[in-house]
């Protein structure tokens, strides 16, 4: 389901899609936000919703919706003051789930899943709720977008300087993420396979998975089912 919403934290309408498992209640249903990647939006879900359905049906996950909103290129967090796309997911997603009478009692979700950039926003996410004091019970990061300099990220022109980049870094904030389940996938041709690596190593999450892919969709396909499931075992 597609609707479009108005974000005043992003100053634009945005797209949010809510993607529901086959013959399942819908009202309730717990929610885990879905971050996509630089140049993506929330409508590049591609099979997401069959393999949500089929890891529901088969019994390997609990049942949930993913919701998926447009975020923009800023590696979900704020790089000018007319775009803030962290207070977008913290602020007004509860509301936009209170309307659809998603998310339990609290209408916020419980979980978070991003690919690339938006393994990076999850991590980012996570750490947010946290310091909120109200965590998320998962995290599944997929071909985390972690990079280990400053050359290499000013690139991408999400962040105006190496202090604000490195305030917002995964990889250099690890403690800030708490106890929360993790779980992460990169494949070993992956551009970003080294800094996927070093967050294995340091964070020791519940699954560190890197094995044969590379930064595209075929390697998604092959392990979103497998963080579905990670992801429905925390509902």
């Amino acid at each position: 389901m597609i609707d479009r919403v108005y974000s005043a934290a992003r100053r634009r309408e945005i797209d949010l899609v809510t993607i529901y498992p086959r013959d399942i209640p819908r009202r309730d249903l717990p929610v885990c936000l879905m971050l996509h990647g630089r140049f993506g939006n929330a409508r590049a879900i591609g099979t997401l919703p069959e393999m949500l359905s089929s890891a529901v049906s088969e019994g390997a996950a609990r049942p949930y919706a993913f919701v998926t909103v447009d975020g923009g290129n800023s590696y979900w967090h704020r790089n000018r003051p007319d775009d803030d796309p962290m207070t977008m997911l913290l602020e007004e997603v509860p509301r936009w789930l209170a309307e659809r009478r998603l998310g339990g009692a609290a209408h916020r979700p419980f979980a978070v899943a991003g690919i690339s950039m938006g393994g990076f926003g999850a991590l980012l996410y996570a750490r947010r709720r946290r310091e909120r004091r109200d965590p998320v019970r998962a995290v599944a990061a997929i071909s985390p977008a972690l990079l280990l300099s400053w050359r290499e990220m000013r690139k991408r022109d999400a962040f105006p300087d190496a202090s604000d980049w490195a305030a917002s870094d995964p990889l250099r904030n690890i403690d800030k993420l708490g106890d929360v389940p993790v779980g992460v996938w990169c494949g070993t041709e992956d551009r970003f396979i080294e800094g996927t690596r070093r967050f294995i190593r340091e964070a020791k999450p519940v699954i560190g998975s890197t094995g044969p892919g590379a930064h595209n969709d075929d390697y998604y396909r092959r392990v979103l089912p497998e963080a579905i499931r990670f992801v429905g075992r925390h509902v």
